[in-house]
This record gives structure tokens, C-alpha cells and sequence, in this order.
């Protein structure tokens, strides 16, 4: 059966949980290293395809299942922003790209060399293997498409029981989490929430595999560079 890969950015670079014969993760400096790993379907926790104006419908769509957990959904700034290295040039260049005018987050800017990084590789043929997807959409499929009641962080610090929640979410939707190696990273390269994370990717990219997967929005936008602006779940 083919391999699926589940990838998450993290301080370190990319978190990347393998699910094939086997379970394994493995800590990669770039996103190349992500694409040169043996698998079908990599689905990625992280922007595929920017807006020319500020937001995407794909974003729009999935808050509003989310309910509570929408906030763990940000709307991606506009291509012109995100390419500005400087943040207070790339603030300017979204609110002339905003309708309202809209400045950019500073967490949202602290993500864009690594939306930068997938952008430079991603090509229209590429997503026919590499899939973006989400996180806590996966765990609402997982949760018979309702939102988690628990956030999995609470003032930026870990929350054990929304953690506990999500890894048991993961075992009841068949996903093997008591077969992951333990993980030995550096808790300034790979949080727990990380590695979590990339196996709720890789549960979706196993269903993307397989077509069960759902599609937000179900016939998705295309950018500038012809990239699909969806989510997969």
C-alpha cells in the first residue's frame, strides 16, 4: 500500500509523520526534503496558492464549520504581501490589496518564509501529490464534523487535555498513534502540538489517497500561478 506523508511546519523546519507499512517521522530542514521523501499524497498544514486581494473563499468556508476553533484558522494576506521580506512593507502591500484595507498579523508574518518556501516549488501538476490541508478540519471530520470543544493551546502553552482530546480522536479514526516512535527533538524544534498536527495531515492525506477525502470549497479558485486555493480534509 502506497506511503502517505503528514507535514506541519515547525520552529526546526518541517515535521513529517509517514504512514505506510510503517509509522516514522522525520525532522526536515526544507520543504525539498519533504518532496524527495517516498510517498503517494504529502498534505501540508500551510497556504497553497495566495490571493491577489487579501483572503480566500476557502478560508471563508471552513471557520464557519469550525465554530470555536475558527480562530485557528487565519486568512492568508495577499500575494504582494506575503512576497515583502520587511514587515511594515508588507502590511503597506496588503491594505492597497484589502477590501477593506487590512494590515497583516505579526504571526501571520513570522509563517511567510515558510509559505514562501512551498510557493517556490509548488507548480499545478505538483498538487495532483502535494495537498494542503488543516489540522482542526481534520479533527472535526474526525469528531462526526463538529468542532472540538478544547483548544489544544491556551496562551500559547500546550493544553493537555485539548491534546488528549485530539490523540484520541486520531486512535478512534484509525489512525496507529501507539505505533509512532518517540520523538526526540528539541522541544525549540518540534512542540507537541507539532507532531500531533502532522498526524491529523497525515490522516487526511490517506483518505485524500484513498477519495474519501472532503474538498473545501468543492470546485476551488485558482490563484495567479494557476495553484488550487482549497482545503482537504
Amino acid at each position: 500500500m502506497s506511503a502517505v506523508i503528514g507535514v506541519d511546519g515547525c520552529p526546526g523546519g518541517w515535521i513529517a509523520v509517514r504512514w505506510g507499512e510503517s509509522l516514522t517521522h522525520h525532522l526536515c530542514s526544507s520543504f525539498k526534503e519533504v518532496l524527495a521523501l517516498d510517498a503517494a499524497v504529502i498534505a501540508v498544514d500551510m497556504p497553497i496558492g495566495f490571493p491577489e486581494q487579501s483572503g480566500r473563499a476557502v478560508e471563508r468556508e471552513v471557520r464557519a464549520l469550525l465554530g470555536v476553533r475558527q480562530s485557528s484558522v487565519f486568512s492568508v494576506p495577499s500575494r504582494a504581501a506575503i512576497e515583502c521580506m520587511d514587515y511594515r512593507q508588507s502590511c503597506a502591500a496588503n491594505l492597497l490589496h484589502s477590501d477593506p484595507p487590512k494590515k497583516v498579523s505579526k504571526q501571520i508574518f513570522h509563517i511567510f518564509s515558510k509559505m514562501r518556501e512551498i510557493d517556490a516549488v509548488m507548480t499545478p501538476d505538483l498538487q495532483a501529490r502535494v495537498f494542503e490541508v488543516h489540522p482542526e478540519l481534520a479533527f472535526w471530520a474526525m469528531n462526526g464534523e463538529a468542532p472540538l470543544p478544547l483548544p489544544k493551546k491556551v496562551k500559547s502553552q500546550p493544553h493537555r487535555p485539548g491534546l488528549d482530546l485530539r490523540r484520541d480522536l486520531l486512535i478512534a479514526a484509525g489512525f496507529p498513534l501507539h505505533a509512532l516512535p518517540p520523538a526526540a527533538y528539541r522541544r525549540s524544534d518540534v512542540g507537541a502540538d507539532d507532531l500531533l498536527d502532522a498526524c491529523a495531515a497525515a490522516w487526511s492525506a490517506r483518505r485524500i489517497r484513498d477519495g474519501r477525502s472532503l474538498r473545501f470549497p468543492a470546485a476551488p479558485p485558482l490563484d495567479a500561478r494557476g495553484l488550487r486555493m482549497e482545503i482537504n480534509a
